[in-house]
């Protein structure tokens, strides 16, 4: 099993979110950058009581060091936006040649 499946697996146990990977943004040519270390959200306890589920949608800026260097919600709940992104400020990428542009989608489902 690899690494991304473990990852949704784990989400399907938990219940509460499933990570996709980062898609490219920039250039056509450029592979995404791979994330080498990924902190889960915390489920906001508002959501949970109001059942709200859904895809947070960030694009982020990568520094050459894997580092993020900037996040912006591109869609999704609001409610859930705040999660999702303080989880991808802790997130590290495979360093790279320059700064990159990925999308990360985060969706959160209610236990």
């Amino acid at each position: 099993m690899n690494y991304r499946n473990s990852i949704a697996l784990l989400a399907i146990i938990v219940g509460l979110f499933a990570v996709s990977q980062p898609r490219a943004l920039a250039q056509q040519d450029d592979a995404p950058r791979k994330v080498v270390s990924r902190v889960l959200p915390v489920y906001p306890e508002l959501a949970r009581r109001m059942n709200i589920s859904g895809t947070v949608r960030l694009q982020v800026t990568i520094a050459p060091n894997g580092r993020l260097k900037s996040a912006q919600v591109v869609g999704g709940h609001p409610v859930l936006a705040k999660a999702a992104t303080d989880a991808v400020e802790k997130w590290k990428w495979e360093p790279g040649p320059h700064e990159t542009t990925e999308a990360v989608e985060l969706t959160f489902r209610p236990e």
